[in-house]
């Protein structure tokens, strides 16, 4: 999927969700094993990143 930005070893990016569910607009964050999903106003809807 298209990669927004990437920084500090953090990706940013938007994901299409075929078939599975579908929630209101969001982004995915990717640093190593860890995955956070963002709404665009900030809300986390699932996932963690560690503290630092």
């Amino acid at each position: 999927m298209p990669v927004l930005s990437m920084f500090y070893g953090i990706i940013v990016r938007m994901q299409n969700e075929k078939g599975g569910k579908h929630n209101k607009p969001h982004i995915h964050a990717i640093y190593g094993d860890h995955e956070i999903v963002l709404m665009l106003d900030g809300e986390k809807l699932e996932g963690d990143f560690p503290k630092k």
